[in-house]
């Protein structure tokens, strides 16, 4: 994310890992996804943390996601690797809305190989709509914690549902 004169702000993510100790294998095109929301969250995104151990920290951050014990890990460091901030999501308020978001992900590539343009577009939209929900939902709930765009948050919740996967093959 750029300021008024152009340059790169502060408030940003400069690193995004997802913790694959706890994921046996992803499909190809699990992993095609993660690498792009990564991609395009590095090339553009706004991240402020609102409070931690070192409240002054104005960035750039470094981020590792993971889900242990049920729950949504937020694993937030400094550039040079000092941990900042750890907290935890729980992972149920998602479960609904990734589990509609992969079944209508499904139905689209399916519908890609021999349904309409219409029909397709139709798909697309509902897809886009939960994705929508589901980035709404993550705002909130890192509300007074981290403060992030809505372009920030589609493609958190892309990683979000990646790390909802078990061995690749579907929600948990």
């Amino acid at each position: 994310m750029a300021d008024d004169t152009g340059q790169k702000t502060c408030a940003r993510l400069i690193d995004v890992q997802l913790d694959e100790s706890t994921i046996t294998r992803w499909s190809a095109e699990i992993e095609h996804e993660r690498r792009v929301a990564v991609y395009d969250l590095l090339e553009e995104n706004s991240f402020d943390l609102l409070k931690s151990a070192d409240s002054g920290y104005p960035g750039p951050y470094r981020l590792i996601l993971k889900v242990a014990e049920g729950r949504l890990v937020f694993d937030v460091h400094s550039e040079d690797a000092r941990p900042l901030m750890s907290f935890r999501l729980a992972m149920s308020p998602f479960r609904r809305i990734v589990r509609e978001y992969y079944a209508i992900c499904d139905s689209y590539y399916e519908a890609i190989k021999s349904a309409s343009p219409g029909q397709i577009e139709a798909i697309d939209m509902g897809r886009r709509g939960l994705h929508n929900q589901g980035s709404e939902l993550l705002m909130e709930r890192l509300e007074g914690k981290i403060r992030v765009d809505m372009d920030t948050a589609r493609r958190l919740f892309t990683l979000v549902c990646v790390l909802h996967l078990k061995g690749g093959r579907g929600p948990r």
